[in-house]
């Protein structure tokens, strides 16, 4: 039995992971990585948000495309990959990343209810309007909303401000949506509403804040708000 989330007027999503297949970058060079795609996207995505932290800690924000660049060079030095060609090509196809099969028509049923939809991302606002674009959902859109406009990363409050301030909606009137664990509870402790996208099985963290609800595909999602 569905138990819905009363009150909600906007439908916020995190992009990388929730919204698009980070993981499709890699997959698409297995003409050349091979069995190494997998460990690559891995240790790419876990070097690239230990980067977004780590740089909020010290106070030395760069954007995340400079960031998801050290990363991917980290990562090609660590697997003994020394491929410029290769290293362009990834980077080039981060900007075209896929979207999730369901993502056009959660976001259609969404705003046929007449509930405000919203990215908020690491992602810089370059980055994020080339896979916006790539993947056709512009139009379904209210905002896409960069944490560059308050320069750190997530999951400082400042982010997730930036999303009730930009759409006039309160947090507890917000659902956040996000396949990461730490990026849902982080939401969840700043006051939104959370539903945890659970894509890659992951078990639930320990640190403050609770996701609301659990769904492990987007297109559970409109059901819960009553679209």
């Amino acid at each position: 039995m569905t138990i819905m989330l009363p009150g909600i007027r906007a439908c916020v999503f995190d992009a990388y992971g929730t919204l698009f297949d980070y993981a499709s970058a890699a997959a698409s060079c297995r003409d050349v990585l091979g069995d190494k795609h997998g460990i690559l996207t891995a240790m790419w995505r876990e070097k690239q948000l230990q980067y977004s932290w780590l740089r909020t800690l010290q106070g030395r924000h760069a954007d995340f495309w400079q960031v998801t660049g050290d990363a991917l060079d980290f990562t090609l030095e660590t697997l003994g990959i020394a491929d410029d060609m290769l290293r362009n090509r990834l980077m080039n196809l981060y900007l075209t990343l896929e979207a999730f099969p369901e993502v056009p028509a959660v976001l259609e049923r969404l705003k046929a209810a007449g509930l405000k939809t919203a990215i908020l991302s690491n992602g810089s606002p370059e980055m994020l309007d080339a896979i916006v674009g790539n993947a056709g959902i512009g139009d379904l859109l209210d905002a896409v909303l960069s944490v560059e406009a308050v320069g750190v990363y997530k999951t400082h409050p400042k982010v997730y401000q930036l999303a009730v301030d930009r759409l006039g909606v309160a947090a507890e009137a917000t659902a956040f949506q996000s396949s990461n664990a730490w990026d849902a509870y982080g939401a969840s402790a700043f006051g939104m509403r959370v539903v945890w996208c659970n894509r890659y099985g992951q078990h639930p963290e320990r640190l403050p804040g609770r996701p609301d609800r659990e769904i492990t595909s987007l297109a559970e999602l409109p059901a819960l708000v009553g679209a």
